[in-house]
């Protein structure tokens, strides 16, 4: 990664001397397929043509490229050596005119780290598949340009591939003399430009939407995937909701989708979840379904379609300065995401899933020492890349929740549209934000945004009863604390509510209060006087972002009582505040434990069951005492097992139970019974072992060494597709054997010839909690290699290994020495591998306090 990085000094000086016009640019994708020729990479040729201004004649500047070699440069006519100019990451422009023309013909680099133009072959059919993706600066990989978010200009694309592809860009295109031609673009910034080429199946529909001065507008659609996956892809369902979604934008943002078209590409070994590209949105291919899924699945693709979509605003058509407000579009989108899919889909229970799932991403990126206000200091593309986090997306929707329960819902949707007529195709900084919003609304919104945006930290909210004789209530307040390390105190719009038992048993609310927290203590005067409460719940409908905490009459009444508690939305509460009372070391794992085994069968909501399943696994590996893991992971396994065999046959709750029991499964009698599954000797009503789940069996079973690796074999030949190699790298990295680790480590550390997948997959086996001792040696060998791999691979594959391999399995102090050690030997090392490394530090250091925890409960 040498000389890759940009810094925010370097782009704002750029953007204050150059105005862009235009980009015409010809990629050469014929080499895509056949054999490779040449020593090196394979690569393809690229030719940019860009048209810009400069203010200041005489002046210098750079053009951005990471390519093997570059041909041929001319600017203005005169040819530059490109031996003399290009140095591997930029190209040097001396002697600027005002209005200047630069041509670069360059080969550049196909990819297989889902970074520029990645390459991926089929292996069921030996078909080539291409796509891009760039953000927040990769687009340098498949074309020169001025990669920076504020050097906006339009594109118009030329595409030449094999026969009988077909390509699609950001505009639309047209085959003409054998070349792909596509209309040029409205102006959008280099990271969100894209191409998409091969023999990917494609599907078409068309949006259609009347205005009241009687204009129409026609917005053709097309969904895409490779031809492995068209007989499980369901693109009326992603038509459904992409429609759903245009009406939803169209009729609160008054202003009317603007860039054309509307293509989706589901595109294998995807790094993310997808990309907001204006026109030409991709996604991972793994949301189309390949075997039988829980309706969280269709809600969490739905979620994010919603939110790409969100992104043709709040993103694309106005767009961030630099990357400091990366806020201004994942915060929105995030939370447009689940605003739209509440409101226009089907998905009616939206909020649920945010409360639980997307929250608890924030809350652990906001308690980690790398934790940085929503608006974050963003020096270089470095801490960019790793800004794409929990407080950026989740915290920053969060927030946005609190800010329309602040100003209100008309006045928040009012500043968005004023926000886009004034900005569009322009970029924007937080101060334009806010100012709309103090228009619309008539608050303060600087001393909002100092509290919630400019700060960081996550405050604990308590509620403290004091009952009279009579047992009704004197005085209610909420007590609001803050970390040391960030000790900000907020202001909170809260809904505080009670709860009590009904005659049946039911746990129930029987009153509610809004109020504004603002301090560390708040009295709730409107709920003096009320009956005493079981359950004290503040944060009711989760208005705003914080922790919840309990009083001791609400902890023992939902150690007693949370499976009768009938509102889905306060029971995600709860259990989200419990898990974050085991995380803080508060409630001993096994506690915790036992209230999934207790209660998590009476959970309706399923993604709300998937996210227990997910944290009693979490407690059970990295805050339970290690004496009593074995212990607790018997009762997991028989508690899952249990609940399997007496859900509903084929149901959503029995498929659920099916995954995890398998995930926990690790005696010799509940290994028979996965076995039994695998090979069709065992059964249990209704539940259908399909391809998906056949892999998840044979996860469990290489781990504990039942199945080898011919039994992997004769799977792949039985799925011998892209999505069965990557089940099968990861189960024969799973194997418990020193060799099998031996040889994923060096796949993954000596070796690149992984794809960003197959990396990934194997990083997944390799660390196996029941392996613990088996990967101990790596250790140290992890502490040894990671500044060497972070230097020589992109930051991608950096991440995914530093990540990936941290010895957090071998939870003691010694590791936590070792990573110390590293860190101090280490202070001028790149700042985001440091952080890296700190986050994973923190993971670890938390885990070992819970688990003291949980001895102290053992030895009490």
């Amino acid at each position: 990664m040498p000389g890759e990085n940009l810094s925010r000094d370097e782009a704002r000086e750029r953007a204050g001397l150059l105005s862009v016009d235009g980009y015409e640019v010809a990629l050469d994708l014929r080499s895509a397929v056949g054999e490779a020729t040449g020593e090196g990479p394979r690569t393809f040729r690229s030719v940019t043509t860009i048209r810009f201004r400069a203010n200041e004649a005489g002046a210098s500047t750079f053009v951005d490229l990471v390519a093997p070699s570059v041909t041929a440069v001319s600017l203005n006519g005169e040819d530059l050596d490109p031996a003399a100019v290009f140095d591997g990451t930029r190209i040097h422009l001396e002697g600027l005119a005002e209005d200047n023309e630069l041509v670069v013909d360059a080969q550049c680099a196909y990819s297989r780290t889902g970074e520029g133009m990645h390459r991926f072959v089929d292996p069921e059919d030996g078909e080539v598949y291409l796509y891009t993706q760039y953000e927040p600066a990769d687009a340098r990989r498949v074309f020169a340009n001025f990669e920076q978010p504020n050097l906006k200009a339009p594109y118009r694309f030329s595409v030449q591939t094999p026969d009988g592809w077909t390509a699609w860009s950001n505009g639309v295109g047209e085959l003409v003399d054998g070349v792909w031609q596509f209309a040029e673009t409205k102006p959008i910034s280099t990271y969100i430009t894209a191409v998409v080429a091969g023999p990917y199946h494609y599907v078409t529909d068309t949006y259609e939407r009347s205005f009241d001065d009687g204009s129409k507008l026609v917005v053709p659609l097309g969904a895409m995937c490779r031809k492995g996956l068209a007989p499980y892809f369901d693109a009326d369902d992603v038509f459904l909701v992409t429609k759903q979604g245009l009406d939803f934008f169209h009729d609160n943002f008054d202003y009317p989708y603007p860039f054309g078209k509307y293509d989706q590409a589901f595109v294998p070994e995807y790094n993310l979840g997808a990309m907001e590209n204006p026109g030409m949105v991709t996604f991972r291919e793994e949301f189309i379904f390949r075997g039988k899924v829980t309706q969280a699945s269709y809600e969490r693709r739905a979620n994010v379609i919603l939110h790409e979509m969100a992104h043709m605003w709040f993103g694309d058509l106005v767009t961030m300065q630099w990357w400091d407000d990366l806020w201004l579009k994942e915060s929105f989108a995030d939370f447009m995401g689940s605003f739209s899919m509440v409101e226009a889909t089907r998905f009616t229970n939206g909020w649920i899933t945010f409360a639980n799932n997307r929250k608890s991403w924030a809350y652990r990126a906001d308690q980690l020492p790398s934790t940085h206000p929503v608006t974050a200091d963003i020096r270089d593309l470095e801490d960019a890349k790793l800004n794409f986090d929990g407080i950026t997306y989740a915290k920053g929707a969060s927030v946005l929740k609190q800010l329309v329960a602040y100003v209100g819902r008309d006045a928040f949707l009012e500043g968005a549209r004023r926000y886009f007529k004034r900005h569009a195709y322009g970029n924007t900084q937080l101060g334009d934000l806010l100012s709309v919003l103090e228009e619309t609304s008539g608050r303060d919104m600087a001393a909002w945004s100092r509290s919630w945006l400019q700060t960081a930290g996550v405050n604990s909210l308590t509620p403290q009863v004091i009952l009279n004789a009579d047992g009704r209530i004197t005085e209610l307040s909420v007590l609001q604390e803050a970390a040391e390390s960030h000790p900000e105190l907020r202001p909170h719009r809260v809904a505080v509510g009670l709860y009590r038992r009904t005659s049946a048993g039911a746990l129930e609310r029987y009153a509610r209060a809004e109020v504004d927290v603002d301090g560390p203590r708040t009295v709730v005067g409107e709920l003096a006087g009320a009956d005493a409460p079981e359950l004290v719940l503040v944060n009711d409908d989760d208005l705003t972002y914080c922790k919840i905490r309990f009083d001791e009459t609400s902890l023992a009444t939902l150690r007693e009582h949370l499976g009768d508690l009938t509102d889905p939305l306060a029971r995600a509460l709860c259990w989200s505040a419990l898990w974050n009372l085991t995380r803080d070391a508060l409630m001993p794992a096994r506690d915790f434990i036992g209230l999934v085994l207790r209660f998590a069968g009476r959970e309706s909501d399923i993604g709300v069951l998937q996210m227990l399943h997910a944290w009693a696994r979490s407690a059970l590996v990295h805050y339970a005492a290690p004496a009593w893991r074995e212990e607790g992971g018997a009762l997991l396994a028989e508690g899952a097992l249990r609940e399997l065999r007496t859900a509903g046959p084929g149901s959503q709750h029995q498929l659920t139970w099916a995954r995890f029991f398998t995930s926990v499964a690790s005696r010799e009698a509940d290994l028979q019974l996965l076995q039994g599954l695998l090979e069709g000797t065992g059964k249990i009503d209704g539940l259908e072992v399909d391809q998906e789940l056949r892999w998840a069996l044979l996860d469990t079973l290489t781990t504990y060494g039942v199945a080898d690796e011919a039994a992997l074999a004769a799977e792949l030949a039985r799925d011998d597709t892209a999505s069965g190699k990557r089940h099968q790298v990861r189960c024969l990295a799973s194997r418990p054997s020193a060799a099998v680790k031996a040889q994923a480590w060096a796949q993954v550390v000596e070796s690149d010839a992984l794809s960003n997948a197959l990396v990934e997959a194997t990083i997944a086996g390799f660390q196996q909690p029941s392996q613990r001792e088996l990967v101990a040696p790596y250790a140290e060998k992890y502490f040894a290699v990671i500044e060497r791999v972070w230097d020589e691979r992109s930051i991608q594959i950096g991440m995914d290994v530093v990540r990936g391999l941290f010895p957090g399995l071998q939870d003691s102090q010694g590791t936590l020495d070792a990573t110390d050690a590293w860190l101090s030997s280490h202070e001028g090392a790149a700042p985001a591998l440091r952080r890296l490394v700190l986050e994973a530090r923190d993971d670890l250091a938390r885990g070992l306090r819970g688990q003291a925890c949980d001895t102290g409960a053992a030895a009490g």
